[in-house]
């Protein structure tokens, strides 16, 4: 039986870097863009969130949790270069991209998959990472086999080894944007050409997805359920006859509820069987989940910028310093008390591989910090021999002059 979907989103993530220096202008550039506003994280406003990540998350990634309401009104009234400046000191801030309003739904195309974008983000580290979340909804779906044509087809519109006609059948929804091309251009706005990111081996070519669906429980059926599961956790075409291909890093938050895992997909299948399948876990998971994820992500491509610096062999004591402060500040921090939060934690960690790559990282750089401390202890032997022969030298000539 095919499954049916009631409801359904999924966020193409986009990671980019700025680089680290010009950090403070890309946050004058945002804030004077009008459409880019900050998001302001009151506990009122997301008591979930608030509850659920611990102190030093919070403190890491959400600071305006801590602002009484006349200090955000304060730093709103700033003018924006003081603005840029202060958001810059702290790890991270996040923005809302403003989107005009929807165009008419177009009635009578047959041809196609319709998709809106609901929501753009901004999740900008002051280390220079930075993520692009787009919110994409098919407003016209109703077969899940066209949630999993869709993933498959949009992770890649940004490649620039793609050919329109590949993407032609996708219909843009959004007064904001006429097309594909059009997007890619948005994209290619906000993060530049993203030229840091390929230096330290990040795919910029295929959005890392994100994707939630709901399906009618009428047509759920667990035999089916299995085979189109692995090809949306896999971002598989609903077309792929490889649907036995086993996922190793998924987990069930009740019966009817599946969470899985790979190297660039986090995705959650459900049915409306119970409402909070479709009200508390799509909320956790469009929230809560969802930058837990982003923060692991985060974790990951900080490392792959430690390495590229390690091996580039250049100034050894700053990379050091910020090998030990990320490490300090955030590596060894647990992010939840939540007990399914740790489990998914725990899951993102192991289909990212962050410990693995932490792990050989430390070893490659105990390596080299041990080479540069003999390095620098052999210039020093050098230096101090090389004074002491010119003192000899210099006694020796005052004590030819003296007896002379």
């Amino acid at each position: 039986m095919e499954l049916k979907t009631k409801y359904q989103y999924t966020y193409f993530i986009y990671p980019y870097i700025i680089d680290e220096n010009n950090y403070t202008n890309y946050m004058y550039k945002l804030l004077k863009n009008k459409k880019c506003k900050l998001k302001i994280f009151e506990q009122e406003k997301y008591p979930g969130m608030y509850n659920y990540f611990l102190p030093r998350i919070q403190e890491y990634m959400f600071w305006t949790f801590d602002l009484r309401k006349n200090r955000i009104k304060e730093l709103q009234s700033m003018n924006v270069r003081t603005k840029a400046a202060i958001l810059s000191k702290y790890h991270c801030n996040i923005f809302e991209y403003e989107l005009t309003k929807d165009m008419q739904a177009k009635v009578g195309e047959k041809n196609g998959i319709f998709f809106d974008i609901e929501k753009i983000e901004l999740v900008c580290f002051n280390s220079g990472i930075c993520f692009l979340l787009l919110k994409t909804i098919l407003p016209q779906v109703s077969s899940f086999s066209d949630v999993l044509n869709f993933n498959y087809k949009f992770r890649e519109i940004n490649s620039e080894n793609n050919h329109l006609k590949d993407y032609e059948n996708i219909k843009l929804q959004t007064g904001r944007f006429k097309d594909t091309k059009d997007l890619t251009e948005f994209i290619k706005e906000i993060a530049g050409n993203n030229i840091e990111a390929k230096k330290i081996n990040v795919q910029t070519d295929k959005f890392i997805t994100y994707s939630y669906t709901c399906i009618d429980q009428s047509t759920w059926n667990e035999e089916t359920v299995a085979k189109e599961f692995a090809k949306y956790v896999n971002i598989y075409p609903e077309s792929k006859q490889d649907t036995d291909k086993r996922v190793d890093r998924s987990i069930e938050l009740d019966k009817f509820t599946r969470c899985g895992f790979s190297n660039s997909s986090m995705v959650l299948l459900t049915t409306d069987v119970n409402i909070e399948n479709y009200t508390k876990i799509l909320y956790k998971f469009e929230n809560e989940y969802l930058y837990t994820y982003i923060l692991n992500l985060y974790k990951k491509i900080y490392l792959k910028k430690i390495n590229y610096e390690l091996s580039k062999k250049k100034k050894i004591e700053l990379v050091k310093n910020k090998f030990i402060d990320f490490a300090s500040d955030i590596w060894i921090e647990e992010v939840t008390n939540d007990d399914y939060g740790q489990i998914i934690d725990k899951k993102i960690k192991e289909a990212l591989k962050t410990e693995e790559t932490f792990i050989k990282l430390k070893s490659k750089y105990d390596v080299l910090y041990k080479d540069y401390n003999l390095e620098k202890t052999t210039r020093s032997s050098k230096y101090i021999l090389r004074i002491t022969f010119l003192l000899l030298i210099i006694n020796i000539i005052i004590l030819v002059f003296f007896y002379n």
